[in-house]
């Protein structure tokens, strides 16, 4: 069959009633160009594009402009979609922008047990965007894309920079039970002694992400990202929560005690059933 292609003509087939019928009275047969399998997905035909990686592109970088490519030349009845580390690559996204919500989530929970308020924790959280906004002005500057690298960079700030609004806020609430201080007096003198400590452990945070932002060895073109995350994300928010810090801590009080009053000016009324005692009525009308 392969030297002539008449020969096609000579197989038979068997009929409904036994009878054997050549397939040249059936069918006809010509020769033409054609793929050699046909793959389907989803019941549908589907043509697999493979491409690769150019020396100091990011996976980020390529799944975007493949995605740019495809919206300007195929028509809106074609469908697209990734496969392999491009597809991982997607599935990575979605789930770290979920696990950094669940992180701030835990974090202010923990610190609300810790501290006994639904406030403080606020405060110490009040960081966290400084944070984010220093690591990606970092990347920006660097001509960095935002990676999975980069994105764990900015994860782990999440736990790095609240430390500085929890040494000061921890000194303040100490100095307020226990020396009897005012939210304005403690706070400045917790920014005061806890400066030398805050700056000991951020330098100690910054010169041991460095080498990672610097971007030496093999495969550092994939870890420099986090580095320059963490260095900038650090760098920015160390000079901004020094300052704002104290500035939220003290409305945050102001806010608590405002509320205080408030609640303690509403009488307690006794249900309608129950008589109320002589001395609440004498309060209530002293209020």
């Amino acid at each position: 069959y392969q030297r002539d292609l008449s020969a096609m003509n000579l197989l038979h087939l068997t009929g409904r009633q036994g009878v054997s019928v050549p397939l040249g009275s059936l069918a006809k047969v010509t020769e033409s160009t054609g793929p050699l399998t046909v793959n389907h997905s989803g019941q549908l035909p589907s043509v697999t594009l493979s491409f690769n990686l150019q020396p100091g592109v990011s996976i980020g970088t390529a799944v975007d402009r493949v995605e740019a490519a495809a919206r300007e030349v195929l028509p809106s009845t074609v469908s697209t979609s990734f496969a392999g580390t491009a597809q991982a690559f997607q599935q990575a996204q979605g789930g770290l922008l979920i696990l950094l919500l669940l992180a701030i989530v835990v974090i202010y929970l923990v610190l609300g047990m810790l501290y006994e308020s639904f406030i403080h924790p606020l405060t110490i959280l009040s960081g966290l965007p400084f944070a984010g906004f220093g690591a990606l002005a970092a990347l920006m500057v660097l001509g960095l894309d935002l990676s999975i690298y980069a994105f764990v960079g900015i994860i782990m700030l999440v736990g790095i920079v609240k430390k500085n609004a929890i040494m000061m806020i921890d000194f303040a609430l100490e100095a307020e039970r226990n020396h009897g201080k005012s939210a304005h007096e403690a706070i400045l003198e917790a920014a005061s002694v806890r400066f030398r400590p805050i700056m000991m452990t951020t330098m100690a945070a910054l010169m041991g992400t460095l080498p990672i932002a610097l971007g030496h060895g093999a495969g550092a073109e994939a870890r420099r990202p986090l580095g320059v995350a963490v260095v900038g994300g650090l760098f920015f928010s160390q000079i901004i929560t020094l300052y704002i810090t104290p500035v939220i801590y003290t409305y945050f009080d102001a806010l608590q005690q405002r509320l205080a009053r408030r609640k303690a000016k509403d009488p307690v009324r006794p249900p309608a059933d129950e008589p109320a005692p002589a001395g609440a009525m004498a309060r209530v009308r002293e209020i």
